[in-house]
């Protein structure tokens, strides 16, 4: 009977110092994960808005983010929502544009979250991905210049994927092969452009 109570107690300790082993472990990745995370998204703003030195957080405009869920969700654009809102600011700190990043829970492989720039005269700098998980060959093709830098230089307004050829300005080249991915791209992207219009621009 000794020696049962002793293997127990032997046990639990043993897995009461593998638990903590492990929890500490896990705490000292979490940071090195959140820092690394951080520096992709970075670089991905930098990408998209080439022209600002820095970004800052509007705590007016980022309050609007949640007062106009729920509008943005039923325009038509799929199931997206505006997860954030940075000023794009010069290097003497003026505001020259706005960094919006948004998301479609309508991607073939799952949610897919893109950085959009928009200019104080509402023209787009730019996408970038900051989570896509979509087919190789397919659907990630979205991250090509081809596909992506569609959206570059065009005026502020409602996107549509077509699969005939682009003939109007709103008009985005679908993916070929991948239609679902494009069109949920498509849709987070004119998710930040309504909130641009209808939260920072008026």
């Amino acid at each position: 009977m000794k020696g049962i109570v002793k293997d127990a107690v032997i046990l639990f300790v043993i897995t009461l110092i593998a638990g903590v082993c492990l929890g500490a472990v896990h705490e000292i990745t979490l940071e090195p994960i959140a820092q690394a995370q951080l520096a992709a998204n970075t670089a991905t703003y930098q990408e998209v808005y080439p022209d600002a030195a820095s970004f800052a957080v509007n705590e007016e405009l980022t309050g609007a983010i949640e007062t106009s869920a729920e509008e943005i969700a039923g325009q038509g654009y799929g199931s997206v929502t505006v997860d954030s809102v940075q000023e794009a600011l010069d290097a003497s700190g003026s505001v020259i544009g706005y960094l919006i990043t948004s998301t479609s829970t309508e991607g073939y492989g799952g949610s897919i979250q893109v950085a959009v720039g928009i200019t104080n005269e509402g023209s787009l700098t730019g996408i970038g991905f900051l989570s896509i998980s979509e087919t190789a060959g397919l659907g990630m093709n979205a991250q090509n210049p081809e596909f992506k830098d569609q959206y570059a230089g065009k005026t502020a307004q409602v996107f549509e994927v077509t699969k005939t050829g682009a003939t109007a300005d709103n008009q985005i080249n679908a993916i070929s092969g991948a239609t679902v991915t494009s069109r949920a791209v498509t849709g987070a992207v004119n998710a930040a452009v309504y909130f641009y219009q209808n939260c920072i621009a008026q």
